[in-house]
């Protein structure tokens, strides 16, 4: 058995590839999805847990500068962009003097819990260069809704960032174009709007698998990063590494 802890936005793509990698005559994998930072503070707490897929390179660099990891893999990306309710005009061109409105409420994820929150952060931080004092106004106004061990949680099976917008708790989400695609399939009308060049940040996936893992730990990982992995990988929307 193999024990796999995984970026939450990440549910979908690597239980279907568990079930593949099962169907191929791999070991069984026990999964475990949540925010990248929770898990990787729980492997670190002394969790049992063979590999670790987390939606950004910096916590599985974590445990690895640990010793608790072994070396890091870029294995998927991802975007950011915004998922923006329906009926707010809005392109990628006016994006940042909408999310800067008094009147808009915006929404991310939490940083240093779940890297979306980082990234979202990171969009606030280059926008400094293209309006100054942006980041400082957006920083401010930003409404951490997801990620945290006390985020509300939607009603199962729903997409947490469309449940958002739905609920009206944020006119503008920043989050991954997969969650994106996601919740518009969930929630008609909603709009992903891609980010401005200037704005733009792309989102690189790690794994490393956990000191004293099974060989079956390592059999999982090169599923993943093979051709029949990535081609699940793209079908769900992420980019190759």
């Amino acid at each position: 058995m193999i024990r796999l802890f995984a970026a939450g936005r990440l549910k979908d793509t690597l239980a279907e590839m568990a079930d593949a990698y099962e169907a191929a005559g791999g070991e069984s994998v026990v999964a475990k999805f949540g925010p990248s930072g929770l898990l990787k503070d729980e492997i670190a707490g002394g969790a049992t847990a063979d590999v670790f897929a987390s939606a950004d390179m910096a916590h599985p660099r974590a445990l690895h500068d640990a010793g608790i990891g072994g070396p890091v893999i870029c294995f998927a990306r991802n975007q950011l962009c915004a998922l923006v309710r329906p009926g707010l005009p809005v392109v990628s061109e006016s994006l940042l003097d909408t999310m800067l409105d008094p009147e808009v409420k915006l929404g991310t994820s939490t940083p240093k819990a779940d890297p979306s929150g980082d990234y979202a952060f990171e969009v606030f931080r280059k926008a400094d260069a293209v309006k100054p004092n942006a980041r400082a106004a957006l920083e401010k106004k930003a409404r951490q809704l997801t990620g945290s061990e006390d985020s509300a949680a939607p009603p199962a099976g729903s997409s947490v960032y469309g449940w958002h917008v739905a609920e009206a708790r944020a006119d503008i989400f920043l989050t991954y174009l997969t969650n994106a695609l996601t919740a518009q399939r969930e929630f008609p009308g909603q709009q992903s709007v891609m980010l401005p060049d200037a704005l733009a940040v792309t989102a690189d996936y790690g794994l490393t698998i956990i000191e004293g893992a099974p060989e079956g730990a390592h059999a999982f990982a090169q599923f993943v990063l093979s051709a029949r992995g990535q081609s699940l990988l793209a079908r769900h929307g992420f980019a190759p590494p």
